[in-house]
């Protein structure tokens, strides 16, 4: 029996919208990042920056914090598979694995681009408008790049972690890799070798959420290093499904 594409794609939305760790994940992404600004914007008065720090990529402060809930949701959506035999019951369904594993991607990676977009819109208005003052629009150089370039950023996140998921077999395992490494071996590794961290996922990806990009790389072939890191984690996990026994 021959499966379709759409069919195969419904039952992997299917998937995400009912199950509530899932949707709840997904739903962190928007639900903290939007919080948190809203927090810092409308107590301290002004984003996340210092003194003659880049202002835009300041309206995008909470966003490092958004993107551990995308890859909390890149790798649940992955590792619920290797629970109770799911992948067998899956691949019962679909027997075609590159067009299940290429389906369940392809949800990920929309969900997590629409939650993403509209958290990075939220997050830059409602941000700038709770300011005492000077606060930024979207007419402004690079504000309108930077809020559908964050919501790419976001959604290449999650896939980066659903690829290694597939690889690894473990949520616990890609986020405890994954969490300390955004939040701690990126900052080390930018301050010993500042080209080396040019290209890390998230020092590369993130030059699309500032007016003036430092370093190595433009905002557009930053984040093209990070769908790069995204590309290769899902040909890994590809690669992963296909020969590894269920």
């Amino acid at each position: 029996m021959t499966v379709s594409t759409a069919a195969v794609l419904h039952s992997e939305w299917i998937k995400v919208r009912s199950l509530r760790g899932r949707l709840g994940t997904l739903l962190a992404v928007f639900a903290s990042t939007v919080a948190l600004t809203a927090l810092v914007s409308a107590t301290v008065g002004r984003t996340g920056t210092g003194p003659g720090d880049d202002p835009l990529y300041g309206a995008f402060f909470a966003l490092n914090f958004g993107q551990i809930a995308a890859l909390a949701f890149g790798a649940t959506a992955v590792s619920a598979e290797y629970a109770d035999g799911a992948l067998r019951v899956s691949l019962a369904a679909v027997p075609d694995r590159t067009l299940f594993y290429g389906a369940k991607m392809t949800v990920i990676g929309g969900c997590a681009l629409v939650a993403g977009t509209a958290t990075t819109f939220t997050t830059f208005l409602l941000g700038q408008a709770l300011l005492d003052s000077g606060g930024l629009g979207l007419g402004d150089p690079g504000a309108l790049r930077a809020c559908l370039g964050g919501g790419v950023y976001l959604a290449l996140m999650a896939l980066f972690a659903a690829g290694l998921t597939a690889v690894l077999r473990s949520a616990v395992a890609v986020l405890s890799l994954l969490v300390p490494f955004l939040l701690l071996v990126s900052f080390v590794v930018g301050d010993l070798a500042v080209t080396a961290a040019d290209l890390l996922p998230d020092r590369a990806g993130q030059q699309v959420l500032r007016q003036h990009p430092v370093g190595s790389l433009g905002p557009w072939s930053g984040l093209a290093v990070s769908g790069a890191w995204a590309g290769l984690a899902l040909f890994a996990g590809a690669w992963t499904v296909r020969r590894r026994d269920a």
